[in-house]
């Protein structure tokens, strides 16, 4: 009775999604077998690990053939649960009068590089720099939109960088801001990392009537009075008096305020800033880029740190769903197995009302809690 309590959970989701009406019977079943131990504590992202650990009835080669060639369209799963977050964020934004953040980055699902004699290397790999190991690493590169107030985020959609397709990760972020249809009753802020601020990108977000807010490179080109100059060698002519503290969390800075045009954009806010506890030189310096120019600088700084949401989304889908655990190797079912780590994140999301870390816990309290009652009795 405990495994069918929250498979029927599950299933509820998935009604108020739409995608009972829109997927198959025997897909809704593989579907809530595979959510129900994707939030199971100690999945490891094998195929074996979802046919034991879920009961689930029919052989684990039929796993294998619901992620490789079962005629199920992940795509409209992704766009129920888009138009279902949607309509979860969107009355939360207008009635806290909160902007709306939209979090772009990418991260690497690493995977252990082949030997020229594997018979089935995992499709759509290539090598990838990574920030965080400050080298070059085999795997496959997610490039993640994520939607967010101050108080609830959900993952919103991804897609896979692949460098012979000849798109960019620019390219893909584009792509997936199109599909974006939010109301604009509050304003929308998109927030990167100083990879992705490129003019396509920016002028994208405009077009949209979203606003900007991103870190800059050092040497991104500045026109104060109308000269071309590095915003790191601007920097060498601020003065400690120049700048002012602006204080962001438990965290001061001495920023100083450049409006004007920079390369790429003709009307923008820049901040300048360094942490207070170090000297104003051009090694601890910070470039933050909004595009709107009302907004002030403790707002900006503000809302920029928001963008750490992504970054923990990241460490928590690999922690705790496995989002790079998978060992499936045909390209269409890795695609479906991201798509499905998304569907039981935002289900957990759902389930607490809170965040995914404390949906994880309910749902996996749930379960535990009828076996040690059996365990009493």
């Amino acid at each position: 009775m405990n495994r069918l309590a929250h498979h029927q959970g599950i299933h509820k989701f998935f009604f108020t999604l739409g995608l009972t009406l829109q997927l198959s019977k025997p897909v809704i079943k593989h579907l809530i077998h595979i959510v129900d131990v994707l939030t199971t504590k100690g999945f490891s992202g094998t195929l074996t690990d979802i046919h034991h650990w879920s009961f689930h009835p029919n052989h684990r080669t039929t796993l294998s053939h619901f992620f490789t060639k079962s005629p199920w369209n992940e795509e409209r799963l992704l766009g129920k649960l888009q138009e279902w977050i949607l309509r979860r964020i969107e009355p939360l934004v207008e009635r806290k009068n909160q902007p709306l953040f939209v979090s772009i980055d990418d991260t690497i699902c690493q995977k252990t590089k082949p030997s020229s004699r594997a018979a089935h290397a995992i499709q759509g790999c290539d090598w990838h720099y990574s920030h965080k190991d400050h080298q070059s690493v085999w795997g496959h590169s997610l490039v993640w939109l994520m939607v967010h107030t101050f108080t609830q985020a959900f993952p919103f959609a991804f897609r896979l960088y692949d460098k012979a397709a000849g798109r960019s990760k620019i390219d893909l972020a584009i792509e997936m801001l199109s599909s974006l249809k939010v109301k604009r009753a509050q304003p929308v802020y998109v927030l990167m990392d100083s990879w992705y601020p490129s003019q396509t990108l920016i002028e994208a977000c405009l077009k949209k009537g979203f606003h900007v807010i991103a870190m800059l490179k050092t040497n991104r080109i500045l026109y104060p009075n109308g000269v071309a100059v590095q915003a790191k060698q601007f920097a060498r002519y601020i003065e400690p008096q120049d700048t002012h503290l602006v204080t962001v969390g438990q965290e001061r800075y001495c920023v100083y305020r450049y409006e004007g045009a920079i390369h790429g954009l003709d009307d923008a806010v820049v901040l300048l800033a360094w942490k207070a506890d170090q000297p104003l030189t051009p090694e601890h310096l910070h470039v933050v880029l909004s595009t709107d120019r009302e907004l002030g600088d403790e707002d900006i700084l503000r809302y920029y740190a928001q963008r750490w949401t992504i970054e923990c989304f990241f460490r928590q889908a690999k922690d705790q769903l496995k989002l790079d655990g998978y060992r499936v190797r045909h390209i269409r079912a890795v695609k479906r197995y991201w798509a499905v780590v998304l569907l039981a994140c935002v289900y957990s999301i759902a389930e607490s009302r809170q965040n995914l870390s404390t949906g994880l816990e309910l749902l996996r309290s749930r379960k535990d809690r009828p076996q040690r009652r059996r365990v009493h009795l």
